[in-house]
């Protein structure tokens, strides 16, 4: 009896979820082709107006327009429609933008599809994947900014001294895995001394981060470059060599030589700044809300050929490997900074 009186509930919490699933389709729709910002820019318009004004179809733009404001994207007045509130909170540049939302559950469905289909054969293909839909890759970098870049400048950047360290002698950044250039553009803000260097595998990245830099008046001090994170050489030693939440997509291939590689590049004294998500070593922590997303991570890392690292592991790694690790940990443990130095000559 009491599974039959469940069942109803059960119902319609998968409905929610399902309309939920829905209503950021529609917003990664305005999102990454301009609906959203187009619309502030006008006012208000007609669904014609608009996708003259954003430069797509009007029939698209109509139902559109129809979706957005059944999901309370857009007010309308007759077929005049406007912002919400909702509406104006996706748009990139809002404080505390929902982009990374919308974005992050388009991306989340791309590989759960190819995941469906992969774990029939085995295949992991790696992290070509990313680049498979023409519209993901470049808001990538966008949704790993508005999600962490401030929490990066306000939280971790007080929190982590060798950022200030290396700031007081002019020293080298290198971002390995750099996307579009967030993480060093946030420390060239703050650390006026500090140089940056940025490597990344996909064009479309190096291309973003370098018209950022330059965009912000920080072109002369941050550079970004084309190469492989597997298999990388520095014509100058770097201060830090750091990666954001990237050290994953290297382990499988081999941790021990990674680091190793890490630890010829850097100066006596300099270090490898990790940033990982904490994965956890007891399961049943997943089940708590702030970590599942976290678990799906993982499922979707599995297709590029990767998996989700705990701190304390990455510590020990580089500790095998002669450098001396310390352990930073935010946002209630979920988030960890590994700082590991090379030592002195």
């Amino acid at each position: 009896m009491s599974a039959e009186i469940r069942q109803p509930d059960l119902k319609q919490q998968f409905r929610a979820m399902a309309q939920g699933a829905q209503s950021l389709a529609i917003a990664y729709v305005g999102v990454v082709n301009a609906l959203f910002p187009t619309l502030r820019r006008l006012g208000s318009a007609d669904s014609d107006g608009l996708a003259a004004a954003a430069g797509m179809d009007a029939g698209y733009v109509r139902r559109w327009c129809d979706a957005a404001f059944a999901f309370d994207f857009l007010e309308a007045d007759g077929e005049t429609f406007r912002l919400s509130r909702s509406g104006a909170a996706m748009l990139p540049d809002a404080p505390e933008s929902l982009m990374p939302l919308a974005v992050q559950a388009a991306l989340n469905m791309h590989m759960a599809e190819r995941a469906t289909a992969l774990m029939r054969t085995g295949e992991r293909p790696g992290e070509k994947v990313m680049a498979e839909r023409e519209t993901l890759l470049p808001w990538f970098g966008p949704m790993l900014e508005s999600s962490f870049a401030s929490f990066f400048e306000q939280t971790i950047c007080p929190g982590v001294p060798v950022f200030a360290e290396v700031n007081a002698r002019d020293g080298l950044v290198v971002d390995l895995g750099c996307g579009n250039g967030w993480y060093l553009r946030a420390l060239a803000r703050r650390f006026t001394s500090t140089r940056g260097l940025g490597v990344d595998g996909f064009d479309e990245n190096i291309a973003q981060a370098t018209r950022l830099a330059e965009a912000e008046g920080l072109g002369e001090r941050l550079s970004f470059i084309s190469g492989d994170a597997h298999d990388f050489s520095l014509n100058e030693p770097a201060d830090i060599i750091a990666m954001n939440r990237a050290l994953h997509h290297v382990w499988e291939a081999g941790g021990g030589a990674f680091i190793r590689r890490l630890r010829d590049n850097l100066r006596p004294g300099g270090a490898a700044v990790i940033w990982e998500p904490d994965w956890p070593a007891d399961r049943n922590a997943l089940r708590a809300p702030a970590r599942r997303g976290l678990a799906f991570q993982n499922f979707s890392e599995h297709v590029q050929g990767n998996h989700l690292l705990g701190a304390d592991e990455i510590a020990a790694a580089f500790a095998a490997e002669g450098m001396t690790p310390e352990v930073f940990r935010f946002a209630e443990g979920q988030e960890a900074i590994i700082v590991a130095r090379r030592h002195a000559d």
